[in-house]
């Protein structure tokens, strides 16, 4: 169980083949969570030790395919490092690409297309402080203007002017992107931002049949984001409880994902 490195092939260090499992595991739970949109959205992966490469799924690919050893490495540039078939998605390199360049600990990034999370991000304010998992992003997300499919070089600045110090940006009429130090903790902004926007969502289509909503006032709702993102009490770093179960739970349906 977790036995990261019993599938690793010579020629890859165990720093970067424990990312390469950790990356195949955050696909397949995107899928397993329907979060995914057939062969596209992507998840990188920074190759531990070296800031300028990182690992993108091979394009074509579904998520629930993903495996370790298909991910593709590439550097800061675009340029294929592997000696693989495959070939990466330019918008993914585009989105990602920016972010792995100029942030140093975005080890992971996560883009995705849910319908909730698009949904959102066409909202003036987008995530409001409607529920505890609300909270979290209470003033702490940010917003990209939709531009058209990210395949221009020059939308990256933009992409990190907007993004910011934050580790939440709503991509306007297009969907999320969440950056994580770990693929775990990438995959658990999507997964409560997630819930948060269907219960937004669901709430506004009560709100419009006469339903009064109650919003908590600004100190409570930053005290709320404060404890999460200082880890206050027992609250830890958001996957740092959560990846190890869930890596459990895919090594009981079959671990092929470590191929």
């Amino acid at each position: 169980m977790n036995d990261y490195y019993s599938g690793r092939p010579a020629h890859t260090s165990e720093a970067e083949w424990k990312a390469r499992v950790d990356l195949a595991a955050c696909y397949r739970m995107v899928a397993r969570l329907g979060m995914d949109d057939l062969i596209y959205n992507h998840i990188s992966m920074r190759v531990p030790g070296h800031d300028d490469q990182f690992l993108l799924n091979p394009y074509g690919f579904l998520f629930e395919e993903i495996t370790a050893s298909s991910l593709v490495r590439i550097d800061t540039e675009g340029n294929k490092l592997d000696d693989t078939p495959y070939t990466v998605n330019k918008a993914a390199f585009v989105i990602h690409g920016a972010i792995h360049k100029h942030s140093h600990d975005a080890a992971c990034v996560l883009h995705t297309h849910s319908d909730a999370s698009v949904a959102i991000s066409c909202q003036k304010d987008g995530l409001l402080p409607l529920s505890q998992f609300a909270m979290r992003f209470y003033q702490r997300q940010a917003f990209h203007d939709y531009e058209g499919v990210a395949i221009d070089l020059e939308e990256q600045e933009r992409i990190m002017s907007h993004l910011g110090s934050n580790r939440v940006m709503l991509m306007r009429n297009h969907g999320i992107l969440t950056v994580g130090r770990t693929p775990g903790e990438a995959f658990m902004l999507l997964y409560y931002f997630e819930r948060a926007a269907r219960i937004q969502l669901d709430l506004q289509a009560a709100s419009a049949s006469g339903v009064a909503l109650v919003v908590p006032p600004h100190d409570v709702c930053e005290k709320a984001a404060r404890q999460f993102w200082e880890s206050k009490g027992d609250i830890l770093i958001a996957g740092e409880r959560e990846w190890p179960a869930f890596l459990r739970q895919l090594d009981r349906e079959g671990s092929d994902y470590r191929r």
